[in-house]
């Protein structure tokens, strides 16, 4: 192995460690001018990704991965040590950061995307030189990739959404944790609490609906797979809230309730009245206190309204079905009523993402569109 590559392990795998400046800086002069070879061959590998679909995370940020036109398109602002760092996977010196010493209350968020990443309630003095944090603040944020580009392995901690190249986390963390997520201040930009984001900081606006429809299994699965839709997960709604009702006191029909699915949607992808259509392609709203084979109070189909506007459109939209198209010739038996007097009760996590985990998916039909 030639000196400079001797120099080069030694000094990344040192990234973290609280080393002199000057010993450092000596070091990186000696390695950072040439940025070809094992990493920026990894970096080739991250910039195949290509955005597809929308994908979000738990604090409803879009985190599906940006094009590599995208990113360039952004990288187009970085500095050209910013580059260095985010783009070809390099260390700034330590001690040199500026937001090493940074006090102030707010969120780091991705320079190149701005997606954000830890808050300042996480951060802590590590004494290494380089900003350090016990915890993302959204753990679905900040990717982990294996690096044993030095012949080591080590755990390198990239933005999810642009695969910036954030540092590298390490198991010698403060509780409760453990882990120390230490990263370049060149790969973070932060706001102040009270800052003015810019619109690929926030999360998504997002709003709420809940329909019933047969074994929430398959409604959950359709709903799912539908573009706009954050999130399904199966519950029960429109019993006797009095009680928090179990998968067994349900199935024995005396507290009342609907096996239901909540389904948080972006308005600006997919439409209220789009779900409502939906609704009536994948079950049958005709057919009582039962769904096909299944037989019972729990399998009725019902809509449960998340405001006056919900329901207001679900209310014309059964009223139009029943006028006219596939259902017009038989009763709807569509319950409608308000989710603030139908409270949902999240079902045990067996239930969640049914098909998801046990392959395949709902063999009901899929109505044709009228």
């Amino acid at each position: 192995m030639q000196i400079s590559k001797i120099i080069k392990a030694v000094a990344l795998a040192l990234f973290g460690l609280a080393i002199p400046v000057a010993f450092y800086a000596t070091m990186m002069a000696a390695t950072n001018a040439n940025a070809s070879g094992p990493t920026a061959s990894r970096q080739q590998e991250k910039s195949k990704m290509t955005q597809t679909t929308d994908q979000y995370s738990e604090s409803g940020h879009n985190i599906a991965r940006l094009s590599d036109d995208q990113i360039q398109t952004l990288a187009k602002d970085l500095t050209p040590e910013e580059r260095k760092v985010i783009l070809n996977e390099g260390t700034e010196a330590p001690f040199c950061g500026n937001l090493l010493d940074n006090k102030k209350d707010g969120v780091y968020h991705c320079r190149l995307c701005k997606l954000p990443l830890f808050g300042s309630d996480s951060k802590f003095k590590s004494g290494t030189g380089w900003p350090s944090f016990f915890t993302p603040v959204d753990p679905e944020h900040v990717g982990t990739e294996s690096d044993n580009s030095l012949g080591m392995s080590r755990d390198e901690i990239t933005c999810v959404r642009c695969s910036a190249h954030l540092g590298h986390v390490f198991p010698d963390g403060p509780k409760p944790t453990g882990l120390r997520f230490c990263v370049n201040s060149a790969s973070l930009e932060f706001f102040e609490d009270g800052d003015t984001l810019p619109m690929a900081a926030l999360p998504t606006k997002t709003q709420t609906a809940y329909f019933a429809g047969g074994c929430f299994w398959g409604i959950e699965d359709r709903y799912a797979k539908l573009d706009g839709v954050l999130d399904a997960v199966s519950g029960f709604q429109g019993g006797d809230d009095s009680v928090n009702p179990t998968y067994e006191d349900v199935c024995k029909g005396t507290t009342g309730h609907a096996e239901s699915v909540k389904v948080v949607f972006d308005p600006d992808i997919v439409s209220y009245s789009e779900l409502l259509s939906w609704f009536f392609r994948i079950h049958d709203p005709t057919q009582g206190d039962r769904q096909g084979p299944d037989v019972g109070t729990q399998y009725r189909s019902a809509i449960y309204t998340a405001s006056d506007e919900q329901h207001n459109e679900a209310q014309a939209f059964i009223a139009a079905q029943q006028a006219e198209g596939r259902w017009a010739s038989r009763l709807i038996t569509t319950e409608l009523r308000k989710a603030a007097d139908s409270v949902f009760y999240l079902a045990d996590p067996y239930h969640q993402d049914y098909y998801l985990r046990n392959g395949g998916t709902c063999a009901a039909p899929i109505y044709p569109e009228d």
